[in-house]
């Protein structure tokens, strides 16, 4: 076509000069022919990958019906019109979308008997505004649903008969585990662990007829990468809910001890997933965290009724050791709060620089005897025992400065002070008992009031409650 238009330029303008040809007809060829090679490249021209024919072939006319009934066919262009002049396809018209304007294209280019192909074809709603992509879309999202319907309606069957069965069989288990496991929390994770792989089960099922096996191992992937993310974030909660799991399998202590964790001493009031809560003997509620707990060294008093009490007593050097010893031991075994098996010990423990030390050790009831009050009672009983068998309990030795000098008084005057001093001297004298032995009983009996107020996270569940 191009040359064909050039042919003619080049005869038009022989013509103007053999014959005398106006020059204005001359330049209306001239403008019709730029006009038709500006039309030819407005498209897209595709070359046909072959030889060309020299001698005739297919006509022009059967490439075009050709063509054009293959567009039409497809459903997917509007408006096609096919021009075809010496091998060479012209289109125009529409088409839904830019990948199947170029598939015309391509279309025909393959055509036998083509030489070259000049695409014209427009995309549907690149110039215009349409609804019909949409419209589209809509259709085929609905013809979807309906073909889902019965998949919908079995998944509706299949996960609540899966979800039922998880708890039949979750209930199952806590009831064999109940007298295997002493704690009710592990008896429920472990329940749990046992009832989670049939809902699983079910859920396989449904995405197995369904054909969504791909795409939950694709969301299983993404989840444990996001689950790795979050337990990042979150490892402070994960380690405690860990930590409250393996307490409660190994029970160092139950509700109502008194121990000691991390430093500090108290009555056990609960735990949860999260903390465990002590009750001090000023009253107060201290929570600690379950992984603090377990990594720190627990001291249980009241694992054992027996405990053992000490303090040390301090003697003159002019007292023999062993007549101190007797007497203090005597005390000990006479007051009914000391336990004879195994017996109290009273040993000499150092040579101080006044004074001899003696270490006093002791058993007693710790659930029912307070050791504050029991070693109250034992040191003033055994000091008034000391003096009155006349056993010195001197002060440590200490260096006394006097920065003015030491003042002298003459003897006169020390034995006139003596003769005007009163002639009896009030002393105070230890009674054989105080309001302190009346009373001996457990501090820790006395925070029954703060043992009972409630924690926050304890209503959800105490794991310390049988």
């Amino acid at each position: 076509m191009l040359m064909k238009l050039r042919l003619m330029m080049v005869l038009g303008m022989c013509a103007a000069l053999m014959f005398g040809a106006a020059p204005t007809a001359f330049a209306q060829s001239t403008e019709s022919a730029r006009a038709a090679s500006a039309d030819v490249e407005e498209g897209e021209v595709v070359d046909a990958e072959r030889s060309v024919s020299v001698t005739g072939g297919v006509r022009d006319d059967q490439i075009s019906n050709r063509l054009a009934g293959i567009l039409d066919a497809t459903g997917w262009y509007s408006g096609v019109q096919i021009d075809v002049e010496d091998g060479i396809v012209f289109m125009d018209g529409l088409a839904v979308s830019s990948e199947r304007q170029k598939w015309a294209g391509e279309l025909a280019a393959k055509t036998d008997g083509v030489v070259a192909v000049v695409n014209r074809l427009k995309v549907a709603g690149a110039d215009e505004f349409s609804v019909d992509p949409a419209l589209q879309e809509l259709s085929s999202l609905y013809k979807k649903a309906i073909a889902a319907i019965p998949l919908v309606l079995l998944a509706l069957l299949i996960l609540p008969l899966g979800f039922f069965l998880s708890v039949m069989v979750a209930r199952l288990s806590r009831w064999a585990l109940q007298d295997r496991l002493s704690s009710p929390f592990l008896v429920d994770i472990v329940a749990r662990c046992i009832a989670l792989p049939v809902f699983l089960v079910g859920l396989y099922i449904v995405l197995q007829i369904a054909g969504l096996t791909q795409l939950a191992i694709s969301v299983l992937g993404g989840a444990g990468v996001l689950g790795i993310v979050i337990g990042f974030a979150f490892r402070d909660i994960a380690e405690n809910f860990l930590a409250s799991l393996l307490l409660s399998l190994r029970q160092p202590f139950r509700r109502g001890d008194l121990v000691n964790v991390d430093g500090r001493q108290g009555v056990i009031h609960s735990m949860n997933t999260r903390s465990t809560v002590l009750v001090s003997p000023e009253g107060n509620h201290i929570q600690i965290p379950n992984a603090t707990v377990f990594k720190s060294t627990i001291e249980n008093f009241s694992a054992s009724p027996h405990r053992r009490g000490e303090f040390d007593v301090g003697i003159g050097y002019d007292a023999a050791i062993s007549e101190a010893q007797e007497i203090v031991l005597k005390e000990l075994l006479a007051h009914e709060a000391i336990s004879t098996d195994p017996e109290p010990m009273v040993l000499a423990e150092a040579l101080g620089a006044s004074t001899v030390s003696l270490r006093v050790y002791y058993w007693f009831d710790g659930a029912n005897v307070s050791a504050l009050k029991i070693k109250s009672v034992l040191m003033r009983r055994v000091k008034k025992a000391l003096l009155d068998a006349g056993i010195s309990m001197p002060d440590e030795a200490r260096e006394i400065i006097f920065p003015e000098g030491v003042p002298f008084t003459p003897a006169a005057a020390v034995q006139d002070a003596t003769v005007s001093a009163p002639s009896h001297v009030n002393e105070s004298e230890e009674p054989d008992r105080s309001i302190v032995d009346e009373d001996l009983r457990n501090e820790t009996q006395d925070l029954d009031e703060q043992m009972q107020v409630s924690i926050e996270g304890d209503d959800d569940g105490d794991l310390l409650r049988g």
